[in-house]
C-alpha cells in the first residue's frame, strides 16, 4: 500500500494525476442511476490507476460514487469479504 494511504490529509495523492477521470466532470462518477454507473465503469476499465483508486476508496471508506470501477454497493461487499476472510486476532491475555 502506498504511503499516501496511511494518513488522511488534504493533498492529492500522486496517482490521482494519472486517472482517466481527471479531465471529466465529477458528476460522471457520482451517478443517480445504474446507467450512469455503467458509463463510469467503462471509463474506469481502461484507467491506469484503477487499483489504486479502488484501494483509496476502501481505505478511506468513501461511501458515494464510482471509484476504481466499483459502485458503493460493490465496495461494501469487498470490505465485508475482507473482514470475513481476515483471520481474527488472538485474544489478549489478562494482565496479572
Amino acid at each position: 500500500m502506498d504511503d499516501a494511504f496511511g494518513r488522511a490529509d488534504h493533498h492529492t495523492p500522486p496517482w490521482m494525476h494519472h486517472g482517466r477521470c481527471r479531465s471529466l466532470s465529477p458528476s460522471e462518477f457520482f451517478p443517480s442511476d445504474g446507467v450512469g454507473v455503467e458509463r463510469a465503469r467503462r471509463i474506469c476499465a481502461e484507467c491506469p490507476v484503477k487499483a489504486e483508486c479502488l484501494e483509496y476508496a476502501l481505505t478511506f471508506r468513501i461511501d458515494h460514487g464510482v471509484w476504481g470501477g466499483c459502485s458503493e454497493r460493490e465496495r461494501r461487499r469487498i470490505l465485508r469479504k475482507r473482514r470475513l476472510t481476515t483471520p481474527a486476532r488472538p485474544p489478549l491475555h489478562e494482565a496479572r
